[in-house]
């Protein structure tokens, strides 16, 4: 099998890693498409000790940490949304670097301490306390007032406590297109979970559109087949939570939706 073959299944995941990390569908692909660039470039370079989707997080890495390659990034964004942009640069200052990488790759990517040491090239003992230090930050952020779309009533009452429990405030359960949309009007919320597929076979993709239009509010989608909202090929969702979730991924992916909350509103 060759490499990119090897490396096909795990590049949606890493899409999820790279807009999670920036804030930005157009900025995580960006990185993704250096790393495959670079890994095309210089096949020797690519860690052959190690599992082909660690060493693809790790090629990714490199492209991250790598001063040069940030700095071309942010010329080729100037004149898009140099507001949103400078904004979203000066929240990033806020957390540690690592300490942010570190709870992305163990909390949403599911790498164990020591994979994400070998990833960010730091001890593991490091990990715990990087990933402390992440989720100290997380405390300190405002407290949200979320709108839930989802139609498995288990599973929107799982949400909502994770949610609660979190500090945040529930502003309603929606189970359609249209159930969404007169809740967020009615009662706007400052974060919006939706589940792809609704109740009557409207979609909550549909539902997110039609909310932005009225007005900005960060979005995090929740699916069973994330793979097919992260293809780099088209205007996609930036936060993603696959099914079946854990409580730490929900809220590693709520801290960094409001981290970039009015910097970064999701394409569609």
């Amino acid at each position: 099998m060759s490499l990119g073959q090897q490396l096909a299944p795990h590049l949606p995941f890493l899409r999820r890693y790279g807009r999670a990390l920036t804030g930005s569908q157009t900025h995580g692909d960006r990185y993704v498409r250096a790393t495959l660039e670079a890994i095309v470039a210089a096949p020797t370079e690519f860690p052959r000790d190690v599992d082909p989707r660690l060493g693809l997080y790790r090629m990714f890495q490199a492209i991250w940490n790598s001063t040069n390659y940030d700095e071309t990034l942010e010329n080729s964004s100037a004149g898009e949304g140099d507001d949103q942009e400078s904004i979203a640069r000066a929240r990033l200052a806020r957390m540690t670097p690592l300490s942010r990488q570190a709870l992305l790759l163990t909390a949403m990517e599911g790498f164990t301490p020591e994979d994400a040491a070998y990833l960010i090239e730091v001890d593991t003992a490091e990990i715990e306390t990087l990933v402390n230090e992440a989720l100290g930050e997380i405390e300190k952020q405002t407290r949200a007032r979320v709108l839930i779309i989802e139609d498995e009533p288990l599973i929107a009452m799982d949400i909502e406590t994770i949610v609660r429990d979190l500090g945040h405030e529930v502003t309603g359960v929606a189970v359609t297109r249209d159930e969404a949309v007169a809740l967020a009007m009615e009662d706007r919320p400052g974060l919006v979970l939706a589940d792809i597929q609704l109740a009557d076979d409207s979609s909550g993709i549909d539902a997110v559109k039609d909310i932005l239009a009225k007005f900005q509010v960060p979005v995090i989608f929740i699916t069973a087949f994330p793979e097919r909202l992260l293809t780099g090929e088209r205007p996609e969702p930036t936060f993603l939570i696959t099914k079946p979730f854990q409580r730490s991924t929900v809220k590693a992916a709520i801290a960094q939706a409001l981290f970039f909350d009015s910097a970064t509103v999701p394409a569609l």
